[in-house]
């Protein structure tokens, strides 16, 4: 049974219509399709001053953006800090820009959170690596498995996400690296390692005023699979291929990427059981109008199923752990988790000025994950969201923007700031 509220559903046709309005009506918006016609402003131009003599300057190889983080999130409260995202790329026409971002954020739930992402691409973009480094000392609560959680008809039941929080602390290392070679243009294949620690778990809520345990879907969970609900381990080695063919991965305007893992986690010790796990991702951004590539449809869709063994809960799949922490907006970090999970995500961006300095987005996604223990199956039950973005251009050469979004969920919403697109 796939449970849609009413209400969502019409929010889903609001934004699906705004989508198809906007792009039937491309042909038409004339004045927007001549953005060529405007010279292109990034934040940087309007600080510096005008010159009545235009000079063609050359296209820089490498952007350095360094900005403060404050913000709010539902899964860390108020959060400041600061990224910093280099992107660069060879002398070569034909090279493809690689990104390397550092985001250090501290919030008022007491946690710090270290990022550093990789996907860079080197000689001739022959070589395709990407990374993903964390460290964090964090605090986020649990939901339960499975996307019943949020039952249907909740708004006329008086549910409340709060009445199912469990809060938890941990510490959590994060080190996954692949390293790929490319063996056909724009395909690669390759391998990696990845490493994820989690220690000093402690469920906040798990023992109550007498001492004795309570039903805790984290302790329930670890005690049914095998786990010590106070720490555990899941390394391995991955095998990997990846297509890419967009024309640049911080804002694409056309092509697509593909990207298929294998994961292999041998039983090593009393900490770990064997496991494999199967990830797929697929993004596609097709342009909209002949003559201006800021009308873009992107599609994005991954899912990430685990094949064989048993996974500790805190590494099952779940929403807003992708590399970049970007997918289930609308929802809290981690509210939806499961055995597996799939994500789909479809965003429209447009312009807004002419001179490329302002942009907009609309999109809608939606999540299903599953609970082989209570017998939930992938799309047996979806939970949509959908919302609007801004853009601001901060670098021209690569196309860098600064975005805003704001998000709607079933019983939640969320305001998101970064810088570069969302995938």
């Amino acid at each position: 049974m796939i449970v849609l509220s009413n209400k969502f559903l019409k929010i889903l046709c609001v934004f699906l219509l705004a989508e198809i309005l906007f792009v039937g009506n491309m042909t038409a918006q004339t004045s927007l399709d001549s953005v060529s016609k405007c010279p292109i402003v990034s934040v940087p131009d309007l600080f510096r001053k005008k010159d009545s003599t235009t000079v063609l300057k050359p296209i820089k190889n490498s952007f350095l953006i360094v900005m403060p983080i404050i913000g709010s999130q539902p899964a860390t409260g108020f959060m400041y800090g600061a990224v910093a995202q280099y992107t660069f790329k060879g002398d070569q026409p034909k090279d493809k820009y690689s990104t390397v971002s550092l985001n250090v954020t501290y919030t008022t739930k007491k946690q710090l959170m270290i990022n550093l992402k990789n996907n860079v691409l080197l000689k001739n973009n022959s070589i395709f690596l990407s990374g993903d480094w964390r460290y964090y000392i964090f605090t986020q609560s649990n939901y339960g498995l499975g996307t019943d959680i949020i039952p249907p008809n909740s708004s006329d039941d008086g549910f409340s996400l709060d009445a199912i929080t469990e809060p938890m602390d941990y510490d959590y290392l994060k080190f996954h690296q692949t390293i790929s070679w490319e063996f056909k243009k724009d395909w690669y294949i390759g391998g990696g390692v990845a490493f994820d620690i989690y220690t000093n778990i402690d469920d906040a809520a798990l023992k109550n005023e007498t001492g004795q345990y309570t039903h805790q879907h984290h302790y329930n969970y670890s005690q049914l699979h095998g786990f010590d609900h106070l720490e555990y381990i899941v390394n391995g080695l991955s095998f990997n291929m990846v297509h890419d063919s967009r024309d640049n991965q911080i804002n694409p305007n056309n092509g697509w990427f593909a990207n298929f893992n294998y994961r292999f986690n041998p039983s090593l010790n009393d900490r770990q059981q064997k496991s494999q796990v199967l990830y797929g991702e697929y993004r596609h951004f097709i342009p909209l109008s002949p003559t201006n590539k800021q009308h873009v449809l992107g599609f994005w869709t991954y899912g990430q199923f685990l094949i064989q063994g048993d996974l500790p809960y805190l590494n099952l799949p779940a929403i807003g752990w992708d590399q970049r922490s970007r997918g289930g907006k609308g929802y809290t970090q981690g509210l939806f988790r499961g055995f597996d999970l799939v994500y789909f995500e479809t965003e429209y961006r447009f312009p807004i000025s002419c001179n490329q300095l302002l942009s907009g987005t609309v999109f809608a996604n939606f999540t299903t994950a599953s609970n082989d223990d209570t017998d939930i199956k992938l799309f047996q039950y979806i939970q949509p969201a959908a919302g609007i973005g801004l853009r601001v251009l901060l670098d021209k050469p690569t196309r860098t923007n600064l975005i805003l979004n704001y998000a709607w969920g079933r019983d939640s919403n969320a305001f998101y700031l970064n810088a570069g697109e969302t995938f």
